[in-house]
C-alpha cells in the first residue's frame, strides 16, 4: 500500500503571522482578475463543449 504523502511546510513567527491575515482578507489585484478573464475565455473556447 502506498505511504501517505507528508507535508514539510511548516510556517513560524512573521510568515505565519501573514500566511494567516492574507486568509483572512485576501487582496485581489488587476492583474490577476485579469489573467482569471483569460483563463475562463481559454477555457470556454477548448473545453466546454
Amino acid at each position: 500500500m502506498a505511504k501517505p504523502i507528508e507535508l514539510g511546510l511548516i510556517l513560524e513567527g512573521e510568515d505565519a503571522k501573514r500566511f494567516w491575515e492574507d486568509r483572512k482578507n485576501p487582496k485581489v489585484t488587476k492583474e490577476q482578475i485579469e489573467m482569471f478573464k483569460e483563463a475562463k475565455q481559454i477555457y470556454k473556447t477548448y473545453f466546454k463543449h
